[in-house]
């Protein structure tokens, strides 16, 4: 049984849901959004106030701006995208505090949360990705 126990410990120490990550968002805790996406992928729709870092470009060079004291939070398309494992794998190897977004921005916007497309907020239903 603690075998299991500490299975789900894990996941939770590793990734996080959607309402957990908006719900840190209005408390301003220090917390950052990363999309792990291409910039093509971005710009169609995103997380509001998400960072745009494609996985294949994060290096010390790329994040030296960052802060270690916040917590990242790195998303993809989805269950069918695995930029953001690749992400949390890069970002980690940094040494930066990092989950997974579980569901990616497939399942932020099912459970009914704002997105942008390109330089507006939209409705999750009817954002263009």
């Amino acid at each position: 049984m603690q075998e299991q126990i500490n299975h789900y410990l894990n996941k939770l120490n590793y990734e996080i849901d959607s309402s957990d990550v908006y719900e840190a968002i209005q408390k301003q805790e220090k917390i950052i959004v990363i999309d792990a996406r291409k910039p093509q992928a971005y710009q169609t729709c995103h997380i509001p106030n998400a960072l745009n870092l494609p996985h294949k470009q994060m290096n010390e060079e790329t994040t030296k701006m960052l802060d270690k004291d916040f917590l990242y939070v790195v998303y993809c398309d989805g269950i069918g995208c695995n930029a953001s494992t690749k992400g949390a794998l890069n970002m980690t190897r940094l040494g930066f505090k990092v989950k997974e977004l579980l569901g990616g921005l497939d399942w932020w916007k099912r459970d009914g949360y704002m997105s942008e497309d390109g330089d507006s907020v939209s409705n999750t239903l009817s954002c263009g990705c």
